[in-house]
C-alpha cells in the first residue's frame, strides 16, 4: 500500500516520465501513518478550515476543481492505481495546489487503520465501482464497516458524499447508510436525489448525464452520538 517517493520501489523509475513541476504531492501510507494526518499537511497550511477525503479520485477533475475552489481547505486524494495516482501528481503540480496530498492505497484500508477519530470534515466517494455481478458484491467499497469508519473518522456535523450510477448498487447503498446510528440522511425523506444543485462534476458524471444513466447521490451528516456507543 502505497510507496515512498525516492524509495527502492522499482515502479518509482516509471514517474519520471511524467514530468511532475513544483513540490511531489504524494505520500504514503507509512508515512501518514509516522507523522500523524495533523503533520501531513502542517507545513502548507497552518490551520486549515477543513480536512477533506476523496477515496477513488479516477481521472481527477473533481478533487482538482474542489482543492480550487477552496484553497484553505485541505484534500486528501486516494487511489489503487499507481498510473492514476502519477497522472493526478503532475495535474496537481502544474495547476499549483499546494493543498492536496496524494496516496496509492485502498482507501478503506486508510479509513479504517490511519485517519483519526473526529479529524475529517467530509469524505467523498463518487462513483466507485458497482461490481455487479452477485459474487462480487463484497468488493463494493460500500460496506457496513467502511460506514462505520467513516462515521468515527467525521466530526460532529461532517458530512460523508456518495454517488453512484448504478441502480442496485444504490439500494445496497441507502440500506447501508440506512442501518448506521452515527449517520442522519440529509436527504431525507428521500433516501437519495438524482440532482444536486452546484455540485462539482467528474468526469465519469458528466460523461454517464450525456448518456441518459440514472444518477444517485447521498449526503449523510454525521450526529453527535459518541462512536463508543454504538
Amino acid at each position: 500500500m502505497g510507496w515512498m517517493v525516492g524509495g527502492a520501489d522499482p515502479r518509482m523509475a516509471r514517474s519520471l516520465k511524467y514530468e511532475i513541476p513544483g513540490t511531489d504531492r504524494r505520500s504514503d501510507a507509512l508515512e501518514l501513518a509516522e507523522i500523524g494526518f495533523d503533520g501531513l499537511f502542517s507545513t502548507d497550511l497552518d490551520s486549515p478550515e477543513e480536512r477533506v477525503l476523496e477515496i477513488g479520485f479516477g481521472r481527477g477533475e473533481f478533487l482538482l476543481e474542489m482543492a480550487a475552489k477552496r484553497p484553505r481547505s485541505v484534500f486528501l486524494g486516494i487511489e489503487i492505481s499507481f498510473k492514476r495516482v502519477l497522472k493526478m501528481a503532475r495535474k496537481v503540480g502544474r495547476a499549483e495546489l499546494l493543498n492536496v496530498r496524494l496516496i496509492e492505497a485502498r482507501g478503506e484500508v486508510v479509513l479504517s487503520d490511519l485517519i483519526p477519530p473526529s479529524s475529517l470534515d467530509e469524505i467523498w466517494v463518487n462513483f466507485s465501482d458497482p461490481w455487479p455481478k452477485d459474487r462480487h458484491a463484497r468488493r463494493r467499497v460500500i460496506q457496513p464497516e467502511f460506514v462505520k469508519n467513516a462515521a468515527k473518522s467525521l466530526v460532529a456535523g461532517g458530512f460523508l458524499h456518495i454517488a453512484t450510477d448504478d441502480v442496485p448498487y444504490a439500494h445496497q447503498i441507502a440500506e447501508t447508510l440506512d442501518a448506521e446510528l452515527l449517520f442522519e440522511n440529509a436527504f431525507s425523506p428521500h433516501a437519495w436525489l438524482p440532482e444536486v444543485p452546484g455540485r462539482v462534476q467528474t468526469g465519469y458524471e458528466i460523461d454517464w448525464r450525456a448518456a441518459g444513466r440514472p444518477l444517485h447521490f447521498f449526503a449523510s451528516r454525521r450526529n453527535s452520538v459518541n462512536a463508543s456507543a454504538c
